[in-house]
């Protein structure tokens, strides 16, 4: 079989047959398939489009080409979200010990940050002595002991993936539904999951920009995870503002573990994350339906066991004991602290979410290219979302910076990004849209 010739059949508009797929698989990890080979396909398929029995297949296929995680005799559901990304998205921190807390085990492989969009393993990282990296015997040790673990890829799942995704991020073929399906749930599966909630962001500081392209990314995502046999709901959440008050490695952190002990939760952060877990719950056959699962995560935050499951957590993979008592000894604080002032009184209409993403990374807190040094201090505090009404002066949120002029940097990016109207904004869902 060459090649080209199943090049030519994708480009023709023909749907691939099993041996076609497996053929390009094995020659993306044995490296007999070209760079040019892969991105060539890559664009057919972009052009042409798959089929879901295509991508079921090749989802499939990209989840044997390296090692697949077993899970026997774990005494509950093996359960995890995906996020597909978006501003001050630290809703993973909280889920993996309130859903470990109700009974699941979270074995969550979790990404960087790259673009606009931060990544929790990055997150984690603020944390001194955090391992994202643990070898395959002590995360199978932690899952089942703890109920959570949440580290980094590891190069041996899905290695077809991680070369294809590679091409397709330096040849324009990235937004193509299908092949995004293929790589998010080859990992997925790969992780050996028998649940999985997808948290698909949708708006001016998502990936998917429109409801439109949500929707059917959404759709593909459970209509191929369900051909491949595992089950899927998926959310498409608000992504036209920051989620949470706190925008930043070390800052996400803290206002993680101030969320697990009840300290503060900002009403929209705490909805997106009750209702994923929700969803998980009852995947796992851990609840009846949505309105149990909430009452059962209520009851885990206000218990403190969701605090606990976190803070263990942390400890078994090298982080310090006491950090839920002292965070702000170990997450480091930027030197410089500056307030947005409001130019004038008004209301916070419209956040250009995207652009704030991008003025964190200005920062030093994200990647302007993979390996890139991150500066975990830096980002944005006590974020005023959308319908708040300010006065003059007024702080719309605090910059942290690394110097004054950095800081100064951000202040007129911020302001650049936020619109202040006369009139109140009405407040719009943070859960747009559930299928599957």
């Amino acid at each position: 079989m060459l090649a080209q010739e199943i090049i030519r059949a994708k480009r023709d508009g023909q749907a691939l047959n099993e041996a076609q797929i497996h053929h390009f698989v094995r020659g993306l990890v044995d490296n007999s398939w070209s760079e040019g080979q892969v991105a060539a396909l890559g664009m057919a398929v972009f052009l042409r489009g798959m089929g879901r029995d295509e991508a079921v297949l090749l989802t499939r296929a990209m989840m044997n080409s390296g090692r697949v995680m077993r899970w026997p005799d774990m005494p509950g559901p093996v359960l995890d979200k995906h996020s597909s990304g978006g501003v001050g998205d630290k809703v993973s921190l909280m889920l993996a010990p309130m859903v470990a807390a109700c009974g699941g085990y979270v074995p969550m492989i979790a990404g960087r940050g790259l673009g606009h969009t931060g990544g929790t393993v990055d997150k984690l990282e603020a944390i001194p002595g955090y391992t994202t990296t643990p070898d395959p015997a002590k995360f199978d040790q932690i899952v089942r002991t703890l109920g959570c673990a949440i580290i980094g890829q590891t190069a041996d799942l899905a290695p077809a993936d991680k070369r294809f995704y590679a091409t397709r991020d330096v040849t324009a073929t990235v937004e193509s539904v299908p092949l995004i399906t293929a790589s998010i749930l080859s990992k997925k599966l790969a992780a050996g999951l028998e649940g999985l909630a997808m948290d698909i962001k949708c708006g001016n500081g998502a990936f998917a920009s429109t409801p439109e392209f949500a929707r059917e990314l959404a759709e593909s995502i459970v209509a191929v995870a369900g051909g491949a046999g595992l089950k899927t709901r998926a959310l498409i959440t608000d992504m036209n503002q920051i989620l949470g008050t706190d925008v930043g490695n070390s800052l996400e952190v803290i206002e993680t573990i101030r969320y697990l002990k009840g300290e503060h939760r900002e009403p929209r952060l705490h909805e997106v994350t009750l209702a994923l877990c929700a969803e998980m719950l009852v995947l796992g056959n851990l609840a009846a339906d949505t309105a149990a699962a909430r009452l059962k995560l209520q009851a885990a935050l206000d218990s403190g066991a969701a605090a606990e499951k976190f803070a263990r957590m942390v400890v078994a993979l090298g982080g310090p004991a006491d950090l839920m008592e002292r965070p702000n000894a170990y997450l480091t604080a930027a030197p410089v602290v500056k307030p947005v002032a409001a130019p004038r009184a008004g209301v916070v209409t419209t956040m250009s979410t995207r652009d704030l993403g991008v003025a964190i990374v200005e920062l030093g807190g994200g990647r302007r290219k993979a390996g890139d040094a991150i500066d975990m201090r830096v980002g944005f505090s006590e974020v005023k979302p959308v319908g708040t009404r300010v006065a003059v002066g007024e702080p719309l949120a605090l910059i942290h910076a690394a110097d004054d002029a950095a800081a100064d940097r951000a202040i007129a990016s911020y302001l650049a990004a936020c619109t202040l109207g006369d009139a109140d904004v009405a407040a719009t869902p943070m859960v747009m849209a559930e299928v599957g």
